[in-house]
């Protein structure tokens, strides 16, 4: 090979190594400097991608932790709750406290249905020539956050034989566990 180069004139010398190092140059752009220049490309499509992502969620999470705080504080209500709590006796004592029980022409307990962990109970109720002030009371008394009592509908009408009294159908709901399962571990009852 040293033989071949030596009988070569100088400018064909010149012209094979300017191909050698343009050949050097031509693999080094090819196999290096291209792949790192499409790995670093990728890398920031990538994060840009990413950072979207992150953008997105973040809302998420705030509202998965608000939503598992929420899912926390019901369990705990829950097992607040005497094991033998019902919605139908807890309205008929709130009957009694808001002095309406002589005004109450039904109680009917409504089709239970599972809403995530928890069974939602409801209860419709009518009463009867109450006033405004007695309708008031009784639902002042009748929804409580604390007990997770909530009104899900209600309907007034005037009386149709005393006008200055009102009827009144009311559904009220809450949710308990399941039937047979237990209240949280470690939650104490009252």
């Amino acid at each position: 090979m040293r033989e071949f180069w030596d009988k070569l004139p100088r400018d064909q010398r010149i012209v094979l190594m300017m191909g050698a190092v343009a050949l050097v140059l031509g693999l080094f752009v090819q196999f290096v400097a291209f792949p790192i220049y499409d790995a670093r490309e990728r890398t920031k499509r990538s994060i840009a991608a990413n950072e979207k992502v992150l953008q997105q969620l973040g809302p998420l999470w705030t509202e998965h932790r608000i939503l598992k705080e929420g899912a926390q504080a019901v369990q705990q209500i829950l097992a607040r709750r005497p094991g033998n709590f019902t919605l139908f006796s807890y309205l008929e004592k709130k009957t009694g406290e808001a002095g309406v029980k002589q005004n109450l022409k039904y109680i009917n307990p409504s089709k239970a249905s599972v809403s995530g962990s928890y069974e939602e109970i409801s209860v419709d109720l009518k009463l009867e020539k109450i006033t405004l002030n007695q309708l008031v009371n009784f639902l002042y008394v009748v929804e409580s956050r604390e007990d997770l009592i909530a009104l899900r509908k209600i309907a007034v009408a005037k009386a149709k034989d005393e006008p200055e009294y009102l009827n009144a159908t009311i559904q009220v709901a809450t949710f308990q566990n399941p039937k047979g399962e237990p209240a949280a571990p470690g939650a104490a009852r009252r």
